[in-house]
């Protein structure tokens, strides 16, 4: 049994051990993860999470490793969760973007964590949450949340991140991308990466065509910019970190930012709920109730809709 009083004293400490035993408890759906939660509760609310996502080789390792630079520079403490396919032989990151950051890797004022799906789509891992969380508590200014490669429905982290940022890069396909529903539509802020590339002027003026397509906008309303960057060099790196503490403070002035953080926490709290709800119909394999409601519907005394109405009322009054 962990320490977790210890546990989440140290990683407040900022001792990277700590928070990755915190995550690590997470991840492994650990039976002591309510009394984590639970102590994790009142530290958290002061991170600022953005989520990258876009199409694999857009360059979203190499655009999170300069924003970590960024935020350093300006003395942020960051953590970094780098979410990566999953191995099909042990499960784990496939790819470990610790190693494509590893100019921070010594920085004690950055924590990276590469977390595997596991087979969860949507582009996150299914206790990215959780793990967003122990980052928070543990005095992170900023959580970046790269996700996997995704396509044009992984839209996931638009419900899991403050401010969503997307990238594109030019050759890449994404002109055609633009004018589709999905993955480019969440952005708050695009970023053309590899902008030194011949296409970059194509792609954000086919991204502007697409914004003003879009839903209607209002005085005041928030229209997403578009930074062209060339991540490697560090080029628009700035840009980028100034129209997210934009949207940060436009969100904040309109009540936007507390609206997405209630609505992550309820989306949280009905995943846990249908997660719990979920496995206890999977121990009713054989079970005496599930048999006689299955035999009810073949005889066609009993609709399949109605059965599940008395086992959900069986389960939740057991």
């Amino acid at each position: 049994m962990v320490d977790v009083p210890q546990l989440v004293a140290q990683a407040r400490e900022g001792k990277p051990r700590a928070v990755a035993r915190l995550i690590s408890l997470v991840e492994g759906a650990s039976p002591q993860l309510r009394e984590v939660m639970a102590a994790l509760a009142p530290l958290t609310g002061g991170a600022y999470v953005v989520g990258l996502t876009g199409s694999p080789g857009v360059g979203k390792s190499t655009s999170t490793s300069a924003l970590v630079s960024a935020y350093r520079k300006a003395g942020k403490r960051v953590g970094v969760l780098a979410v990566d396919p999953s191995s099909p032989f042990s499960g784990g990151a496939l790819l470990g973007d610790r190693v494509r950051m590893s100019e921070h890797a010594s920085d004690p004022g950055v924590y990276i964590r590469s977390m595997a799906t596991r087979g969860h789509l949507g582009g996150l891992a299914w206790s990215a949450p959780q793990a967003i969380r122990v980052l928070d508590a543990a005095g992170c200014d900023v959580i970046l949340v790269e996700t996997v490669g995704v396509g044009q429905s992984e839209v996931e982290i638009a419900s899991q991140a403050d401010t969503s940022v997307v990238l594109l890069a030019p050759g890449m396909g994404d002109g055609i991308q633009a004018a589709k529903a999905g993955i480019l539509e969440i952005g708050d802020v695009y970023v053309v990466n590899k902008a030194d590339r011949d296409g970059a002027d194509a792609t954000a003026r086919e991204l502007n065509h697409m914004l003003g397509l879009g839903e209607a906008r209002g005085p005041g309303d928030w229209r997403p910019p578009i930074v062209k960057t060339v991540a490697a060099r560090g080029e628009g790196v700035d840009e980028v970190v100034e129209a997210l503490e934009k949207h940060r403070a436009w969100m904040e002035e309109h009540g936007v930012l507390a609206e997405r953080r209630a609505r992550r926490a309820a989306t949280e709290v009905e995943t846990i709920a249908v997660t719990a709800l979920r496995e206890r119909i999977g121990d009713l394999h054989g079970d005496r109730r599930l048999g006689a409601l299955a035999e009810r519907i073949v005889a066609g005394e009993l609709d399949p809709y109605r059965a599940a109405d008395e086992l959900v009322a069986g389960l939740t009054q057991s």
